[in-house]
């Protein structure tokens, strides 16, 4: 394995810097404006909010969505792919979470990583243990299992592979389905904030980006 591509240890970069960059001012492509919403886009929106437990907040269709929402069938497919691994996932969300933070910090994604650190919280995630993922797998305080997830973020983003040594421990507690999911999970993370970074998303008035701990 290429293990001088995997970023195990802390990952330091300039915050504002990289929010100016993949954030912005003003997003490359706007969104649609509420009234030209569809139903179906209606929909989605409120049944990926639910599946968060992120309570409705009027008719409004959050901007993220209505820009998404552009391309009707990448919107569809992925937030129905967010309620699969969420709401019908068998990771246990915890180690979850865990995973989707590591995803957020390495790819320095102030969308993912602010969003996910209220959910990680309600999952419970102590603003320690947030602060400890930005350190990877390499600090200490993680179990044998907890560094496994974390490595095995990793090595999937570093080497698009997860090493013998990372899938015998994750294998010791996991099932064949739950270690399936994992790459899916990282993948569709990863995605996104490929998706957000390019078009710029703005954050929401609720997300403090990558300063949220």
């Amino acid at each position: 394995m290429g293990s001088e591509k995997v970023q195990s240890g802390p990952l330091e970069f300039d915050i504002p810097a990289r929010e100016a960059q993949v954030v912005g001012e003003r997003q490359r492509i706007m969104p649609l404006d509420q009234g030209a919403l569809t139903e179906e886009t209606r929909k989605l929106s409120a049944a990926i909010r639910g599946t968060f437990g992120i309570a409705e907040n009027g008719p409004m269709v959050p901007e993220t969505f209505a820009t998404m929402a552009k391309h009707p069938g990448a919107f569809r497919c992925q937030l129905e792919m967010g309620m699969e691994l969420i709401g019908r996932g068998v990771l246990p969300p915890r180690e979850r979470e865990l995973a989707i933070l590591r995803v957020g910090w390495l790819c320095r994604a102030p969308f993912e990583w602010g969003e996910h650190v209220n959910f990680a919280r309600r999952c419970g995630v102590s603003a320690e243990e947030i602060e400890r993922v930005t350190h990877g797998s390499s600090a200490q305080g993680w179990n044998a299992h907890e560094r496994a997830v974390l490595r095995a973020v990793e090595e999937l983003l570093g080497d698009q592979s997860i090493s013998d040594e990372t899938w015998a421990v994750l294998a010791k507690s996991w099932t064949e389905r739950q270690l399936m999911e994992l790459p899916v999970l990282v993948g569709h993370y990863f995605a996104t904030a490929l998706l957000h970074h390019s078009l710029r998303i703005s954050l929401l008035d609720s997300n403090p980006g990558l300063r949220h701990r």
